[in-house]
């Protein structure tokens, strides 16, 4: 075995160890070996035979080589470049899969435009496929064709897809229309602590939804004699939540009203995206849903998502770090104005175009240019709140914003258990992040970033930003098992190599 491969080897055993949290000593113990043959193993200076590699995956539960299909990516970032050019927001991630599951509602045949090409929808759509849905892309990859088949069949549903994903709770809506009994894998998604789906029961249980939770699996039974008869009150102003909710509403045959509901822009997509199969939702933008609900929806409908305000904030961030002047073109302002007046109170330097409209005829569109500008740390903490407030999605862009801004920024991520926690990644590309407690991170700028190799969070936006923060570091970062960045960004590399980054993909060998 060539010293080359001894020595890419070894680096790969040592991230997956400290990713584990262990020390060189436990992986010893754990291989029933010396803590010196590991260091020299780490070091790419002790011959070391496939059996032993398995081992050693076996015991940091990692997959160290791949062997007969293609192993975790990884990104290699040459850093210290400044962006330039224009580029253009792709459709929202959050609607997109909210649209999958609301298909669901059709007998007939549904086509989304422009759907966003990321893994989080791939599950869906293995999911999908699994019980017999007939998905397939057309108008060259751009847009997808979903057609249902007469009866489901959930009991050859996809687990390892479907548990893959936290998008499967929005099956529960639409599936207690069309039977009495079924069973869902338990949810699954990012790695941002334990969430609770209490919150969705308590309004799908209005329409006589019960739910019990055993063996890995949710297990569903619908009892038709219970109807909603007063106003939906719910419990959590969540996205989702108040999305299992409308998806229960329309096709209820009467009047649902929902109070206490997410007004955000994936519920107004499917809201838009209801009307257009017939459900007519009142109050549509405000915290207030009225829907009138039809028992049965075969139409034929074709509907385009909007652009996604979180990618949009992702660019924005990627040019203020990097220190960038550039445009980012289809920006869905309404989403985004809480962020802008944070960014103009710490000094940003931008333009925006005049306002126009997505192509779904309903969102208010415009194009920001960004330009280095010297940034003080707010006098007021950041912290997310219910639309129209600050996103939630978009909190840790400002971690590596306020690192790169004169003073302290207390960011406050009060709605995940530990979101805060991979913030403080930065430090190892030389922030200053000090955590205060799970939900409260000091940031102290500014950042003089320097190059690192380390594993990507497991969680969507923070791994974002620790790959922002890569762009502006001088020299060659490594960022391993990027799969949390695909699951919610398309070919989110080569975008920023279009407009000047260097990022290359590998895998492992």
């Amino acid at each position: 075995m060539a010293d080359d491969y001894l020595v890419r080897i070894g680096k790969l055993i040592r991230d997956a160890r400290q990713h584990r949290g262990w020390t060189q000593a436990q992986l010893a113990e754990a291989l029933g070996t010396s803590q010196s043959a590991v260091n020299r193993i780490e070091r790419g200076n002790q011959n070391i035979s496939l059996e032993m590699i398995a081992r050693i995956g076996e015991a940091l539960d990692s997959e160290i080589v791949s062997l007969g299909y293609a192993g975790p990516m990884h990104l290699r970032v040459v850093g210290g470049r400044r962006l330039s050019g224009s580029i253009d927001v792709k459709t929202s991630k959050n609607a997109c899969v909210a649209l999958l599951c609301a298909s669901l509602l059709n007998k007939g045949r549904t086509v989304l435009r422009r759907v966003a090409r990321i893994e989080e929808v791939y599950r869906l759509l293995e999911v999908l496929g699994s019980i017999g849905v007939r998905t397939r892309w057309i108008n060259d990859g751009v847009d997808l064709e979903i057609v249902p088949p007469a009866e489901l069949d959930l009991d050859a549903i996809d687990a390892e897809a479907a548990v893959r994903t936290r998008s499967i709770i929005m099956f529960f809506g639409p599936l207690l229309h069309r039977m009495d009994r079924f069973k869902l894998p338990y949810a699954g998604g990012c790695d941002l602590g334990t969430r609770t789906i209490e919150p969705h029961m308590i309004a799908l249980r209005r329409f006589g939804l019960e739910i019990a939770a055993t063996e890995g699996q949710y297990h569903a039974r619908v009892d038709r004699t219970v109807r909603p008869e007063r106003p939906i009150v719910l419990t959590e102003r969540g996205d989702t939540v108040t999305e299992n909710a409308l998806l229960a509403a329309a096709r209820h045959d009467g009047v649902t009203v929902i109070r206490n509901a997410s007004s955000n822009y994936m519920v107004q997509d499917l809201c838009f995206f209801l009307e257009a199969l017939g459900v007519r939702v009142e109050g549509i933008g405000t915290t207030t849903l009225t829907v009138h609900g039809v028992p049965t929806i075969d139409v034929d409908v074709d509907y385009s998502p909007s652009e996604d305000p979180v990618e949009a904030m992702s660019l924005l961030a990627a040019a203020v770090v990097t220190e960038s002047e550039l445009t980012v073109r289809r920006v869905p302002i309404e989403f985004l104005e809480i962020e802008l007046a944070v960014l103009e109170e710490m000094g940003l330097d931008h333009d925006r175009s005049p306002e126009y409209f997505a192509d779904n005829g309903r969102t208010r569109l415009t194009d920001l240019t960004v330009r280095p500008s010297k940034l003080e740390a707010p006098i007021d903490k950041i912290h997310p709140m219910p639309f129209p407030g600050l996103n939630i999605d978009n909190v840790p862009f400002f971690a590596a914003i306020a690192a790169t801004a004169q003073g302290k920024t207390l960011i406050h991520d009060w709605v995940y258990d530990n979101r805060a926690i991979y913030l403080t990644d930065l430090n190892r590309l030389g922030g200053r992040l000090q955590l205060l407690d799970p939900h409260r991170v000091l940031v102290e700028g500014p950042t003089r970033w320097r190059a690192a190799e380390m594993m990507c969070p497991p969680a969507l936006r923070p791994a974002v930003v620790v790959l922002l923060a890569m762009m502006a570091a001088e020299g060659t970062s490594v960022l391993r098992n990027v799969y949390v960045i695909n699951r919610g960004y398309e070919d989110l590399a080569e975008r920023l190599n279009s407009i000047g980054a260097q990022i290359e993909i590998f895998r492992d060998i």
